[in-house]
């Protein structure tokens, strides 16, 4: 079988200026990164402002397991399918991570015969969205310490500097470092420690800024440090958000690509759903509502992360509902959630299935507290036996909710028309979209109400240390925001061992960190960490480019 790298090679790919224009995209609103990508102008949005929004589909998933579930796999294969059936569909997917991309979980641009290509430029450094990012934020840095040094006017206090530094990868050895020995020319000494690039408030207000003018007055907004009185020193105050906001001009603009059965794709931003909000730009987003009659967009790992935080945090931003939620899983996946060894999940196993298939249920009834009509898309292996299919069919019924078997990675569009057809019926059914908090409840209660009604928990514990940040942040005013908390992806709970439908247990808040510009507070629990590590073999060690530079092992 062709590896999905090989599938990607082989693509007939369609110039970028074609693809632009079958998507309604002028000419002079497209600014090519090459034959096969483009950045779109943010001029497009006054041409396109008074054309009515299309209907928002939101693909989310189960937790994910080392059996997989293709998240993005469907993704791109709805939107194929879409065209199928003759629906003007666009697709608005997130940036790759390098991270991950050379980590463990590999690359994020779909899988098989539903894929968006140029698929080694999305995954590798694309039109240098992460780098910009990553420049933005560690200009900041520079210039926090760069003060400090020149006499500290602010009077920031060393100990108590929240902004960190950056990098696009997994890099363990920089969760925490000493800068600025070397005597007295090199700065203060302190502690410090880095970030991966997809983590950085930057990231998260590129998503979430309307247009320039709101950039700036979010990078301006970053609370980066306390001074010697215990008062905030915001980013403004350095006197660099005009530089910050050059540095991320061209990265402002949503990028355009290609499925490889040559429907438009818009890929733009790439924040982590397990330590950061999970979703693409909320310009890519409404560009893509203009653009087509649906917009088909995902949110990171299970619906427990990407989608809560897509729907509490960025539809309540954006001003954004969905007509439809989509949920993705895989039998193997659902019967690892029953016990079984990852080995093993290719073998039929009901028992198991019927045991790990209530993961699925918990998605599906958390999904429908939002007040919006949900499929389930069942990603289907060859493996998948008449007795599986039955079973599941059966749970369906049970908990009332359609599904449909999809064969998107190895048909393409042709392998998820029924999917398609599906999510266009669910898009015209009755919808009550609502959030699950209301903003103007306490941090507490905000983080409660997810515990309880999405994660299943029986209630939240703060340590002393979240309980004092608590205070800092209300202190400041800014307890009305939305809440983003930081969790395991693997789990319901906060242990990632803790598989299917986990109950009597408690989530345990460890710190409590404000995202000011961003707009929103982050609450870290369990052992999440902001910065992953690499795995004893990292994907790194398959990837190579031969004498022609063609790229392989990528995946």
């Amino acid at each position: 079988m062709k590896t999905d790298i090989e599938i990607a090679q082989e693509a007939k790919m369609l110039p970028i200026t074609k693809i632009a224009e079958e998507a309604g995209i002028l000419e002079d609103e497209l600014i090519p990164y090459g034959k096969y990508k483009a950045k779109i102008s943010l001029d497009i949005m006054s041409r396109l402002a008074s054309k009515p929004n299309g209907k928002l589909v939101l693909v989310t998933a189960v937790n994910p397991t080392p059996a997989g579930e293709g998240k993005t796999t469907t993704t791109v294969g709805l939107g194929q399918a879409m065209a199928k059936i003759g629906k003007n569909a666009v697709i608005a997917l997130r940036e790759p991570s390098l991270g991950p991309v050379f980590g463990i979980k590999g690359g994020a641009a779909g899988g098989g015969y539903s894929q968006a290509v140029p698929m080694e430029d999305i995954n590798l450094h694309f039109t240098g969205d992460m780098h910009a990012i990553t420049a933005a934020n560690n200009l900041l840095c520079a210039v926090i310490d760069n003060h400090i040094h020149q006499g500290n006017s602010l009077q920031i206090d060393e100990r108590r500097i929240l902004f960190k530094r950056c990098m696009d990868m997994n890099d363990r050895a920089l969760r925490n470092v000493v800068v600025g020995l070397g005597g007295k020319a090199n700065g203060f000494p302190r502690e410090d420690g880095f970030i991966i690039t997809v983590a950085s408030e930057i990231m998260a207000i590129l998503c979430l800024a309307d247009d320039m003018e709101d950039l700036k007055r979010r990078l301006g907004d970053i609370l980066v440090a306390y001074n010697l009185d215990g008062k905030p020193v915001y980013a403004r105050e350095l006197g660099v958000v005009g530089s910050m906001a050059a540095l991320l001009r061209d990265a402002l603009m949503p990028n355009l690509v290609q499925t490889l059965e040559n429907t438009p794709a818009i890929i733009h931003g790439g924040p982590f759903a397990n330590i950061a909000h999970g979703c693409n730009s909320v310009t890519a987003t409404r560009l893509a509502l203009k653009l087509g009659d649906y917009c088909i967009t995902e949110a990171g790992f299970g619906s427990d992360l990407g989608a809560e935080k897509f729907l509490d945090i960025k539809c309540r931003a954006a001003g954004l509902a969905p007509s439809a939620i989509v949920i993705v899983a895989t039998l193997r996946a659902l019967k690892y959630n029953g016990g079984v060894a990852k080995n093993d999940t290719s073998k039929e196993n009901v028992a198991a299935l019927k045991k790990g298939i209530v993961n699925l249920g918990a998605h599906v009834e958390n999904m429908k507290k939002y007040g919006v009509p949900v499929v389930v898309a069942i990603n289907r292996f060859g493996t998948d036996t008449d007795a599986e299919i039955e079973a599941l069919a059966e749970y369906c019924r049970e908990i009332d909710v359609e599904y449909s078997l999809s064969e998107c990675f190895a048909k393409g569009g042709d392998g998820a028309t029924d999917l398609a057809e599906k999510v266009v019926k669910a898009c015209e059914k009755p919808s009550d979209f609502r959030f699950i908090y209301d903003t103007s409840k306490s941090i507490k209660e905000k983080v409660e109400a997810i515990a309880k009604n999405i994660y299943g928990a029986d209630g939240v514990n703060f340590t002393s240390n979240a309980l004092k940040r608590i205070q800092e942040i209300e202190a400041l005013g800014k307890d009305k925001l939305p809440v983003c908390i930081a969790k395991t992806q693997y789990s319901l709970s906060d242990d990632p061992k803790r598989l299917g439908r986990p109950t009597g247990f408690e989530i345990t808040v460890r710190d409590v960190k404000l995202s000011s510009g961003a707009g929103f507070i982050v609450v870290l629990t369990g052992d999440i960490m902001t910065m992953p590590g690499l795995p004893k073999v990292p994907a790194a060690e398959s990837i190579d480019v031969d004498e022609s530079g063609n790229i392989t092992g990528l995946f």
